[in-house]
């Protein structure tokens, strides 16, 4: 028995180290913006009188999340002018980024929707803050890896964690009800409430940026053998300009055009969001194509410096592929891209489905924001301790199935209606899967990281998870208004029943057994 005292004593001990601290402060400001682009502005938009399908399209700003990959080698590379030399490479991006998620944030309270014009003012603050929140975790990512060795890293991990649910809360319940108090409902909409809301979250930002002035800038592990001069890394950082640039430039451009395919194609298929998914995935892939033939112009250009280029986008992408074969790797990045589907496009519009069957914010602040945080932490213990006993594998697939399953218990609370005991029941089995899902999750994509390629690797693993649900979920209000709440939970959990076929066939490799 005394050994074991010691060993918890010292477990206890090690959450005092002042990393794992520092993770925890990190986790908040990281849990903040969320919840500002989902469901605190999707409640903001619908008391606005916004129509459901609007709404939704909202969350593709959270997108920024899912193609952070393609800036996280910027981040990891160029310095920023005099931050760089004061704080370090780490510290300087962590100020920058928070300092402008604080902005997006504050920007966003200066518009009321209501008025003329002014979604397209939100909708650039909200990307804006899609972006900068992403680029927060992707320095947050690189952090946590560098600044403890391997002994630290589950504790710091679950640090982050813990400060991560409770920034959500904040973001989440908090603003809701704060807004409430302040005069905004359902009935009787208040765009100074909603305006003081966002203008607070702002603040909230400072969480972070205090904890970056106050901490030291960790060591790097991986040097590149080769220095590059100013002059290389803004030939590096105008390429990504020019092919963002590009990128806006064929969505704006081809507006009209898609809005009247979009009418043709309706009127053809009597299907509004199969009409609407296939105009804006056309319209995707040309701007896909697009980027991709400005880039290979510049290829030929002084801009392009092969070597810097090479080693921040193709090495880590080569590592993976040499150290699991080409057919298990696009299996892996399929599974990645899948296992998260019937989560998350559910979750886009569940705020907007609770107000619209009678649940006051209050109540929703209550239950699924405050008591649902709670058992999304149990869940994360649950999923973390089951995994440490019977292997992550299988604890996928029990992830796997709870969630197609939980998720079909939203038909009961859509026929049932406003009944805050089945809300509690719904919420307590959904959350608890989410966390125990999440958690498996999680330690199943730190185990296909190499350490040496981490942030960009890991990077790649987290945006590919919400990418397609994230995509999906945009159309979610409008499925919502062709299929009615029952048809489209329905449709929402059948999408997670593909990923258990894909879990069998990852662990049918040797590399996945035990």
């Amino acid at each position: 028995m005394p050994p074991q005292s010691t060993s918890w004593q010292q477990s206890l001990k090690a959450f005092l180290h002042p990393r794992v601290v520092t993770m925890f402060f990190y986790g908040f400001s990281a849990g903040i913006p969320l919840l500002l682009i989902f469901s605190s502005l999707s409640l903001w938009l619908r008391e606005a009188g916004i129509d459901r399908s609007t709404v939704t399209y909202f969350s593709w700003a959270a997108l920024a999340y899912s193609f952070k990959f393609l800036w996280a080698p910027l981040i990891d590379r160029l310095p920023i002018p005099g931050l760089t030399r004061w704080l370090g490479r780490r510290r300087a991006w962590l100020l920058v980024a928070q300092a402008t998620v604080a902005i997006s944030v504050f920007s966003i309270s200066l518009v009321d929707p209501t008025q003329p014009g002014a979604l397209n003012l939100m909708a650039f603050a909200v990307v804006m803050l899609g972006f900068t929140a992403a680029t927060q975790d992707i320095v947050i990512d690189a952090y946590r890896i560098e600044s403890a060795g391997a002994e630290l890293q589950a504790l710091m991990s679950s640090s982050y964690i813990a400060g991560y649910r409770i920034g959500m809360l904040t973001s989440g319940a908090g603003s809701l009800v704060l807004a409430s108090w302040l005069g905004s409902t359902s009935e009787a909409y208040s765009y100074p409430a909603w305006q003081t809301t966002y203008a607070v979250m702002a603040l909230t930002m400072l969480v972070g940026a205090i904890t970056t002035l106050i901490i030291r800038e960790p060591d790097n592990p991986r040097t590149s053998p080769y220095q590059y001069s100013s002059s290389q890394y803004l030939k590096f950082l105008t390429i990504f300009v020019a092919g963002i640039a590009t990128f806006i430039s064929v969505y704006v451009m081809t507006a009209e055009l898609a809005t009247a395919l979009r009418t043709t194609l309706t009127d053809l298929l009597h299907n509004g969001v199969l009409s609407g998914l296939i105009v804006e995935t056309l319209r995707l892939t040309l701007a896909i194509l697009t980027v991709a033939v400005v880039i290979k112009a510049l290829s030929l250009t002084p801009l392009y410096e092969k070597r810097l280029v090479t080693e921040s986008y193709l090495e880590p992408v080569r590592d993976f592929f040499q150290r699991y074969g080409k057919r298990l790797a696009l299996l892996l990045l399929v599974f990645i891209g899948f296992y998260r589907i019937s989560d998350i496009v559910l979750g886009v519009i569940s705020n907007v489905f609770f107000e619209d069957i009678g649940f006051t914010k209050t109540e929703i602040a209550g239950v699924v924001k405050t008591f649902g945080l709670f058992m999304t932490i149990a869940g994360g213990f649950l999923g973390g301790l089951l995994a440490v006993r019977h292997g992550v594998i299988r604890v996928l697939y029990l992830g796997a199935f709870l969630t197609v399953a939980t998720n079909l218990l939203f038909l009961w609370l859509a026929y049932a209606g406003h009944d805050i005991r089945i809300l509690y029941a719904v919420i307590s089995a959904d959350n608890l899967t989410a966390g125990l899902a999440s958690a498996a999750f999680v330690a199943f994509l730190s185990q296909l990281t190499n350490v040496s390629f981490t942030a960009v690797q890991y990077a790649i693993f987290s945006s590919l998870m919400t990418l397609l649900p994230k995509t999906i979920g945009g159309y979610s209000g409008s499925m919502v208004d062709n299929l009615g709440y029952p048809g489209f939970f329905l449709l929402a959990s059948l999408m997670g029943v593909p990923v258990l076929g894909l879990i069998y066939l990852i662990q049918r490799h040797e590399a996945f057994r035990q």
